[in-house]
């Protein structure tokens, strides 16, 4: 028996697509769940796009106004991929009506907009996910099994990272991912987000940090509403401050005693798109990297010549959720299979009854690190990451 959902997606941006393509994937990569995603609405404030939208991927309607998605009487989820000032806003009416709610990270522009929305959530009794796809690489998950299993012992390093080049033209246009209006944060929320959730999965709690924060551009061209992503590029435009920050970086202690680096930047020559983190524990260690996904480097030693370095382990049938998609190891996965594989874990949670990871709640525990690393640009020193009040 299919379980039908109700899918009604806000911003039909490049992340509004992606996520909608997600959606019709689940039914076939995972085709024994017995769940049925049905795309009802889809809107966007630009109404060529929104219509394009819907004849591309087969929703049954599409709209200008947001609001609509949230109160179709279809619609059972609410996706919002849309720029983060609006998080807040749109969450607060899905949970008024009873909706369960995929939100993009950061989740908000800030501390203080994550809570409010995971309060609203709690208190509606619906359901959450956040965007944090990169948690999902099935090596990545074979990682957090070594991890749990105790296999590289007590963790002593952890190293993250997410240095990208998407900024790193001059001319590259003004999105709203560049403005502190829009975005709040620049890479603290873009970036950081998805390395702290990273690393509380794989190595647990952070406890203090300090960090630094640098904008090496200073201004750009106007982008053009409704047009292009925060890769276009427009020489010719006016120009128009930046207002949040290109790089950040942080050391961190964690609860289990290990030490750690995290860092990211949205203007780095030379890495494209280099998610990755390095862990070394009393027993081994591990690295992986985003551009390489399929690929883990697995240290562990056992007193003989032949394992006295690392080996590279290949993504394969043996490593969860792989074999959703392909059935012999070596072959490559891919971005878009991530969004797949987190829609139909969203929407598992939704079948089975029960939130599960990662939902507004986790998105609040890397907002109380990055609220820290906040405080620490003005403090110069290290901040204790404390716990983000939910109350009002």
């Amino acid at each position: 028996m299919i379980r039908e959902i109700g899918i009604g997606v806000i911003g039909m941006g490049w992340m509004g697509l992606v996520h909608s393509r997600a959606y019709r994937t689940v039914a076939d990569r995972f085709h024994g769940s017995g769940i049925g995603p049905r795309l009802v609405i889809c809107a966007d404030e630009v109404e060529a796009r929104a219509r394009e939208a819907q004849d591309r991927l087969g929703f049954a309607e599409y709209t200008t106004d947001w609001k609509q998605v949230v109160v179709h009487p279809g619609v059972q989820v609410v996706n919002v991929a849309s720029p983060n000032h609006l998080h807040l806003e749109m969450v607060r009416l899905a949970a008024q009506k009873g909706k369960h709610v995929f939100c993009e990270k950061p989740v908000g522009r800030n501390s203080s907009e994550t809570a409010a929305i995971a309060r609203l959530a709690r208190e509606a009794g619906i359901l959450s996910w956040v965007g944090y796809n990169y948690r999902w690489p099935p090596v990545v998950q074979y990682a957090r099994q070594l991890i749990r299993s105790g296999k590289l012992g007590d963790l002593t390093h952890y190293r993250g990272r997410f240095l990208v080049d998407y900024g790193s033209n001059p001319d590259g246009v003004l999105s709203w991912r560049f403005q502190r209006e829009l975005a709040g944060h620049g890479t603290l929320g873009d970036l950081m987000s998805h390395v702290v959730d990273m690393a509380h999965m794989l190595a647990g709690p952070i406890r203090r940090v300090v960090g630094n924060q640098k904008t090496f551009i200073t201004s750009r061209p106007v982008a053009t509403p409704g047009q292009g992503t925060h890769f276009s590029v427009n020489a010719d435009a006016p120009r128009a401050a930046v207002t949040n920050e290109d790089y950040v970086g942080a050391l961190a202690q964690f609860a289990c005693g290990a030490q750690g680096t995290l860092e990211v930047c949205r203007v780095a020559k030379g890495p494209r798109c280099e998610n990755a983190f390095e862990i070394n524990g009393t027993k081994g260690a591990i690295k992986w990297n985003y551009e390489r996904m399929n690929e883990l480097s697995l240290f562990l030693p056992d007193g003989t010549d032949e394992h006295d370095g690392p080996v590279l382990i290949q993504a394969g049938p043996s490593h969860p959720l792989f074999t959703a998609f392909y059935p012999g190891p070596g072959n490559s996965m891919s971005y878009e299979d991530l969004k797949t594989i987190e829609a139909f874990q969203f929407l598992k949670s939704i079948v089975d009854g029960k939130q599960a990871e990662p939902g507004f709640d986790d998105a609040l525990k890397v907002a109380a690190v990055q609220e820290a690393i906040l405080r620490s640009w003005s403090s110069e020193r290290w901040e204790a990451v404390e716990e983000v009040s939910t109350k009002e």
